[in-house]
């Protein structure tokens, strides 16, 4: 696959890390406006550092965007005379929507939105993707592309919003959680070090048990709890404290403050 990742923010930067890992380049165009930025990547094979969107775009296919969202728009319109009918526009800029992108490069192209999570830096992300009409062709190709990062999930654009929350903001909530069994284990007797391995080893032994055996969680809960045992006594106390409640509203809350924020935008 010969890509350009257009904005090699930290995003960006983990996008790459993950593509010359796995060996899913024919090249790589990675541009910056300060290539000091990038020195990481020089020196690979097959991966060209350059400040020149145009030239990135001229020797690519695949198109990652991964910068600022007030740079998007202006980067489009500057690349429009350049794209071609092999091009396949990759955005992952939260907010601008397909709409917006088509209205400046037009429907005939090949447009996906992908919205990642932080946990691409360590090949570990939830990527949602969606895409207009046409990008459906090539919708397997961005899969192709992700999967090699973590997982991803096809999904209407009308839902990334709430994906935005679930999967980006969610990488937040769930470091809480694994932040209060941390607390929860020092005060049970280990020190820092020790209840913290302790919570992030069990958080992914749990993921990766329904991962593995594709049950429900309460399935999975059944087989730790016993009659009037220790983990049934906890939980029942968490859930009389609001445990799920507070989350549920929590992911409430963030998704109705995303919607407004998306109203001021308009």
């Amino acid at each position: 696959m010969k890509i350009a990742i257009i904005g090699t923010g930290n995003l960006g930067k983990s996008i790459a890390k993950g593509l010359l890992t796995n060996n899913a380049i024919t090249s790589l165009y990675l541009t910056k406006r300060d290539l000091n930025d990038i020195q990481e990547f020089d020196g690979y094979k097959n991966v060209t550092l350059t400040t020149e969107n145009l030239e990135a775009v001229k020797q690519s296919d695949i198109l990652i965007f991964a910068v600022q969202p007030t740079h998007f728009e202006q980067i489009l319109i500057d690349i429009k005379p350049y794209l071609t009918e092999n091009h396949i526009l990759i955005s992952t800029i939260t907010g601008f929507l397909i709409s917006k992108i088509e209205g400046l490069v037009g429907n005939d192209q090949f447009i996906i939105r992908a919205m990642p999570n932080t946990a691409i830096a360590v090949g570990k992300s939830m990527t949602c993707l969606c895409s207009n009409e046409k990008g459906a062709k090539r919708i397997k190709v961005a899969e192709a592309i992700f999967n090699r990062l973590g997982h991803t999930l096809a999904i209407p654009e009308s839902q990334m919003q709430a994906a935005t929350v679930i999967c980006a903001s969610g990488i937040a909530f769930w470091m809480r959680l694994i932040r209060a069994s941390t607390q929860a284990a020092i005060q049970l007797g280990f020190d820092a070090k020790e209840a913290q391995e302790l919570a992030m080893y069990t958080s992914e032994g749990a993921a990766n048990l329904l991962i593995t055996n594709g049950l429900h969680p309460e399935e999975e809960i059944d087989r730790v709890t016993t009659p009037k045992g220790c983990t049934i006594e906890g939980l029942n106390e968490m859930e009389h404290k609001g445990l799920s409640s507070s989350l549920i509203q929590g992911m409430v809350a963030s998704f109705n403050k995303i919607n407004n924020i998306k109203k001021e935008q308009i």
